[in-house]
């Protein structure tokens, strides 16, 4: 069906906004999934990649989440959900070349334009989510789009097994598979649902206001900590406990499964007890699982804190609802991509400065990730219990802010 055939933001029936969402975000790891899995393997056996080369790769990958603030120049071209399917059509397309170019600057090359396409569609999806979804009913339908993810990496994750392992099918296939799986996906949401017509015009430059402050500020340090698990946790595991690819992969698989299950509960606690008291939960929390990391000696006692870790990413679905609630509707899609903007800054230094700290101790990495978790509560407590504009934060409220102010 043409995207011009039908313009509304509320349907009934199975071509509801939320449907496409659960779509969309079943799409994504079908490719990320797939790449995930095969690239280590592929690097090394077809590329012949040192860690120098993972390095550089792993870096590359990055980028274009540092640069996700120019979505929005973007958007003066591109309607925003086409945007959407063209940045799921690019990571599905980088995936599936893949296998093709199996050198060093063939991986380079596919990895940037797949995680051009991952980190813009991501930026994207939070924007879509929170403009389209009821405040209500946010958190809840935010914790099932997690849980749909995790259901599809898990399927992701078995089929990868059997073509490799049973079919004896060769990379370029697999990613083949996996990249045109995604490309399928977003192709059949174009067709299908029709052009949601935006209920507020988004704006279309960068937007930074200070009343949203504690917004930017708990962004920040959520991909700060973020990044201490997602590079370090896993490393924590092969080094000291000699866990092996099956068992790593196995705890892959035991977090999704985890988050199928209660992701969705996660939503309709958030939606429960509201944002303050979520992330004040999470980040108490998070303080003794990183502790408890710095100083573990036993492997099964670390694979249990790897899991509760992964656990608490749903938990950060608390911050995008807090925006939500105090945002100026117009300012949605510019901040959601100047936040995975500032939610990137850490990626880019942690992973290379703390891995100099990680050779002096290993435990300082940890208890840094403790001390990230510390602001972060401090931070948390800033946060009302009612979020709304004007009522943004506990203390340091700017001065004659409105509900719309003027831009910044």
């Amino acid at each position: 069906m043409s995207e011009l055939a039908e313009t509304s933001p509320i349907k009934h029936g199975w071509r509801r906004p939320e449907i496409l969402l659960y779509l969309l975000a079943a799409a994504v790891p079908l490719s990320f999934a797939t790449w995930s899995a095969l690239l280590n393997n592929f690097a090394i056996e077809r590329a012949a990649f040192t860690g120098a080369e993972m390095g550089i790769l792993q870096s590359i990958r990055e980028i274009p989440g540092f640069l996700a603030f120019a979505v929005i120049f973007v958007l003066l071209l591109v309607r925003e959900q086409r945007l959407a399917y063209l940045s799921l059509l690019l990571l599905g397309l980088g995936t599936a070349a893949t296998g093709a170019f199996p050198t060093i600057a063939g991986l380079y090359i596919t990895t940037f334009i797949g995680s051009l396409g991952f980190h813009y569609f991501q930026t994207l999806q939070t924007s879509l989510s929170l403009q389209w979804l009821d405040k209500s009913k946010a958190p809840e339908i935010l914790g099932r789009i997690i849980a749909v993810g995790s259901f599809t990496s898990i399927a992701t994750f078995g089929l990868i097994w059997l073509a490799s392992d049973v079919l004896r099918l060769d990379y370029f296939w697999i990613y083949i598979a996996g990249g045109g799986a995604t490309v399928a996906v977003a192709l059949y949401c174009w067709l299908a649902f029709p052009a949601y017509e935006e209920t507020v015009v988004q704006h279309k430059r960068v937007v930074l206001r200070k009343r949203y402050w504690l917004y930017y500020a708990l962004t920040f340090m959520s991909g700060a900590r973020r990044q201490i698990f997602v590079v370090f946790a896993g490393f924590l595991m092969v080094e000291k406990f000699g866990y092996s690819v099956s068992e790593i992969a196995l705890l892959f698989l035991l977090n999704a499964a985890i988050n199928v299950v209660l992701a969705p509960r996660i939503g309709r606690l958030i939606g429960r007890i509201g944002e303050r008291r979520a992330l004040i939960f999470e980040y108490i929390g998070l303080i003794g699982v990183f502790v408890a990391y710095a100083f573990v000696e036993d492997g099964r006692l670390a694979a249990g804190l790897y899991v509760v870790d992964h656990l608490f990413f749903a938990l950060a679905i608390a911050i995008k609802t807090y925006f939500q609630k105090i945002a100026d509707p117009a300012d949605i899609a510019a901040t959601a991509g100047v936040g995975f903007t500032i939610n990137h800054i850490a990626a880019v230094a942690i992973p290379a400065a703390f891995g100099f700290v990680w050779l002096i101790s290993p435990a300082l990495v940890f208890l840094a990730g403790a001390g990230m978790a510390a602001v972060s509560l401090l931070l948390s407590f800033n946060v009302p219990t009612r979020p709304e504009p004007g009522n943004e934060v506990i203390r340091g409220r700017v001065a004659g802010a409105q509900a719309a102010p003027a831009a910044e």
